[in-house]
């Protein structure tokens, strides 16, 4: 009895009136599979990631994708192995940004624009930049749903937009998931910005060829755009020119291109085209691909393609520059207590803004020497 008393202190004596009954036996599990639930598969290592990514393994794209997409510094460390091993078998492929205003039909172009290639041999993958998700911390998923044959086509990857931190942080995630899905024998990839704002510089910095949709017969057509997004387009293209709107199709098409005249030539010295066409109806997708196929023709010839890969790439290494300065300064903790008190002083007009700046920057680059 007494070696029980260390286990069991309550068979003690002075709990005399104390009983401990011994537990009831556990009665079967009335869903017998309970037991044999399945476990949580290890995460793959990066070489594993990145030996399926090359041999076109759809799972473990989608793995190392999520990888790139999620905060955690483990996975983290892991994706940005996975992206250096796959960096050598990347950049083959015809990157282009897609826009246009809610409600174009841009996901019904994406749909037929995207067999139309597919058909021509090749895979696809459509990647979505989504501003939105910044402010509801979610990501637009119906636009998957909408691109209905193309989401059943085993040539086709899609992805929504990463709905994690800035737009920056969005962004560079986009990008970085280009290069896997290069990797991957992805040889076209369609960037899709969901609602027209600031995600168009982002996605310009990453694609070859920037697609403007536009509608015809919503009145004044070119006052509802903005004049930068006209002048980063390389192709614009107005949807639903089919039975009675391809009259207004056709004066919107004039229109644009009356404006294209006054804007400074671009930079690859390609000038703009303005086609018509009907992603309902299926009606001039052809010509559009014709036109994106002498794209890439005139520049690829006249070296402009390579040169602004080159440029996109430095961009992104600044850009990358930034993000993790700013991350630095305002996740250090003496920074985030001075930041407080000194906004506290500025709202009250105790302080300017500028010298309360220079106080925190002052304190932040002394203690960057002292280490």
């Amino acid at each position: 009895m007494h070696d029980t008393h260390h286990i069991h202190p309550e068979n003690d004596a002075q709990y005399a009136g104390l009983v401990v009954n011994s537990g009831v036996a556990q009665p079967p599990s009335v869903n017998p599979y309970a037991s044999r639930r399945p476990k949580r598969k290890p995460l793959p290592s990066a070489g594993e990631l990145v030996e399926g990514i090359l041999r076109g393994d759809v799972t473990m794209l989608s793995r190392a994708v999520t990888l790139v997409e999620s905060l955690s510094p483990t996975h983290q460390a892991v994706a940005q192995e996975v992206i250096e091993k796959c960096l050598p078998y990347s950049g083959r492929s015809r990157r282009i940004g897609i826009t246009g205003v809610p409600g174009a039909g841009k996901s019904t172009s994406i749909d037929v624009f995207g067999l139309h290639v597919l058909k021509r041999g090749g895979k696809l993958a459509v990647l979505a930049i989504d501003p939105s998700s910044e402010r509801t911390k979610g990501s637009i998923l119906g636009d998957k749903t909408r691109m209905e044959k193309l989401s059943q086509h085993p040539g086709a990857f899609i992805r929504p937009s990463p709905s994690a931190g800035s737009l920056g942080g969005v962004a560079r995630k986009t990008r970085e998931t280009i290069v896997l899905c290069e990797a991957a024998g992805y040889d076209n990839i369609f960037v899709e910005t969901v609602g027209v704002g600031q995600s168009e510089t982002a996605v310009h910095s990453m694609v070859d060829f920037f697609l403007l949709i536009q509608l015809a017969g919503t009145g004044d057509e070119l006052q509802g755009i903005k004049r930068g997004i006209m002048e980063m387009a390389d192709g614009i293209v107005i949807n639903k020119a089919d039975g009675d709107n391809v009259g207004p199709a056709q004066l919107a098409q004039a229109q644009f291109r009356s404006a294209l005249h006054l804007f400074p030539p671009t930079a690859s010295g390609w000038k703009p085209e303005v086609l018509t066409y009907s992603g309902y109806f299926e009606l001039g997708i052809p010509e559009v691909w014709d036109m994106i196929d002498r794209y890439f023709a005139f520049t690829e010839a006249n070296g402009y393609f390579t040169h602004k890969r080159r440029e996109q790439a430095r961009w992104w290494m600044r850009e990358s520059i930034d993000e993790a300065l700013r991350g630095n300064f305002y996740n250090n903790p003496e920074v985030e207590r001075m930041l407080a008190g000194l906004e506290t002083e500025v709202l009250a007009d105790r302080r300017s803004s500028f010298t309360a700046a220079r106080d925190v920057l002052d304190y932040y680059f002394s203690s960057l020497r002292e280490k």
